[in-house]
């Protein structure tokens, strides 16, 4: 049986949160410039209120200006236009993010494609999200780019490697297929109308698993020694007990198949906000000329 690694993907972001404050900090000294982040909340829903919050302290902890814009829910399309119009010329602000879903009378995609694709940190842009599949210079979305982080920390050299994607989301699924593209791996992107589902997850050596369906792929469809990237959060409900996390993988049957996996939670999560201070920190570098430094 093999020994089946776990990809800490908690301790993979400390490290680049430190490097991405520490390069903040050289940035400030050296040129007077602190990046800033300005996150859009449209609405009251609890769960994106912690999310946003969550992402202020992180940025604030980064040496990144958090700044962040409360509107109702009855904002109008236009009143939203208007606010990412005045962000896209305020040159504290480096980086853009509208917590998304929106409420239904605001289409999602006119906000996105308003967002100037400079400080487009999620990456959602359609001219970020054309320069990422012809492989050209992008702001990268940040779950899909905090896997590939993992993958490398798995397996430093992806060329060649049969990659399964499932779940075909603007989000994670579409970017992180084009991303190991990039990476010269041979991909197959499975959603729900793929025909045998589980023959594709057993040619994976690589399997990123963005469905949000609970424990949806089982350890005896795993191919011996692949790397699992789980991105699923879901949450199962026990009586008289917390909500426990899983992920779309069953983790505990993935024992001693896999090669190596990602811990729901403890593994892609937090890869996503640290992910997102370091497209802040290169969107500030970029507008002004300077150097990536991470």
């Amino acid at each position: 049986m093999l020994v089946t690694k776990r990809i800490d993907g908690r301790a993979r972001a400390d490290r680049l949160v430190g490097n991405v404050a520490a390069a903040a900090a050289k940035l400030k000294a050296e040129s007077g410039i602190a990046p800033g982040l300005c996150a859009v909340l449209v609405g009251d829903d609890p769960a994106s209120q912690i999310y946003v919050r969550n992402k202020g302290k992180a940025a604030a902890a980064a040496g990144i200006e958090s700044f962040q814009q409360n509107l109702p829910a009855m904002t109008s399309e236009a009143e939203l236009l208007a606010l990412i119009a005045k962000l896209n010329a305020d040159d504290r602000i480096d980086g853009i993010l509208v917590q998304l879903p929106l409420p239904k009378h605001i289409n999602p995609q006119r906000v996105i494609g308003a967002i100037d694709p400079a400080k487009d940190i999620d990456g959602f842009h359609p001219e970020n999200v054309g320069r990422l599949w012809s492989g050209g210079k992008a702001l990268v979305p940040c779950t899909p780019d905090g896997c590939l982080m993992l993958l490398h920390d798995a397996l430093p050299n992806l060329a060649g490697a049969e990659a399964v994607v499932l779940g075909r989301s603007n989000i994670v699924g579409k970017p992180m297929a084009a991303l190991l593209l990039n990476e010269s791996c041979t991909v197959t992107l499975v959603h729900s109308k793929s025909r045998d589902i589980r023959a594709a997850v057993r040619r994976a050596d690589i399997l990123v698993a963005a469905v949000g369906r609970p424990e949806f792929v089982r350890g005896n469809w795993l191919k011996p020694g692949a790397i699992v990237i789980d991105v699923g959060i879901n949450r199962i409900a026990h009586p008289g007990a917390k909500p426990k996390l899983v992920g779309d993988v069953a983790f505990a049957e993935a024992q001693g198949v896999a090669g190596a996996i990602t811990p729901v939670p403890g593994g892609v999560g937090p890869m996503t906000i640290a992910c997102l201070l370091r497209n802040t920190l290169i969107a500030a570098c970029r507008r002004r000329g300077r150097a990536e430094p991470v």
